[in-house]
């Protein structure tokens, strides 16, 4: 019997975003169903800070985006490191800071 040298190519995964709004999934977290959607690092243009640990999300870096269902247009969008995301329930509630410390910087 010949031997297989190669290895067998993964499913090709098709998915259809359908637009940054469209193509998000579907979360539920405390009540509430958020919708997100995973940035690839390519398509990160600009700084953002994450709200889970209060840092920059850096452009080019890949993070997720996540909103509320009841923001239908995504005005109120919030980018998140997908690690803070994922740590959502084990993070505080706030962000203790000292009062001599910048809120936003590099």
């Amino acid at each position: 019997m010949p031997r297989r040298n190669r290895r067998e190519r993964p499913a090709e995964r098709t998915t259809s975003r359908g637009g940054l709004l469209g193509g998000a999934s579907q979360v539920q977290w405390r009540g509430e169903t958020w919708r997100v959607i995973s940035i690839t690092g390519a398509s990160a243009v600009k700084d953002y800070r994450c709200p889970g640990c209060d840092q920059i999300v850096r452009r080019g870096q890949g993070h997720v985006v996540v909103w509320s269902e009841y923001d239908v247009e995504g005005a109120d969008r919030r980018h998140w490191h997908a690690a803070c995301w994922s740590a959502r329930d084990r993070r505080r509630p706030g962000v203790l800071r000292s009062r001599n410390a910048p809120r936003y910087g590099r």
